[in-house]
């Protein structure tokens, strides 16, 4: 279930929520010119719970992201941790041997 049931599924309610937000965005601009103090108060609140909900989608992207990397990093250096062994090394010698050059 962890790979497609449920994924599926939550790129679709993902899909459907951009959508609405791009929807509000547009009604949001359709109203800029009005004065009525009802509006502009709904206006108002709006746009605090469009912002909120965009950065809290933006978020989950980037723990996605994350995610993805950090998983790919780990698959890499399990797959290959002599090379990360040696590559640690040399960066360690070398901020080493730059800061005993500093002296």
């Amino acid at each position: 279930m962890r790979n497609g049931a449920f994924h599926s599924p939550l790129r679709s309610l993902r899909k459907d929520l951009g959508a609405v937000a791009r929807d509000a965005e547009a009604l949001l601009g359709a109203t800029a010119d009005s004065s009525s103090s009802r509006i502009q108060e709904v206006r108002a609140r709006t746009e605090r719970t469009l912002r909120r909900a965009i950065d809290h989608l933006d978020g989950d992207r980037l723990q996605r992201r994350v995610r993805k990397a950090a998983r790919q990093t780990d698959s890499y250096v399990r797959d290959h941790s002599w090379g990360a062994i040696g590559l640690a090394a040399g960066i360690g010698l070398l901020i080493g041997w730059l800061a005993r050059r500093g002296r």
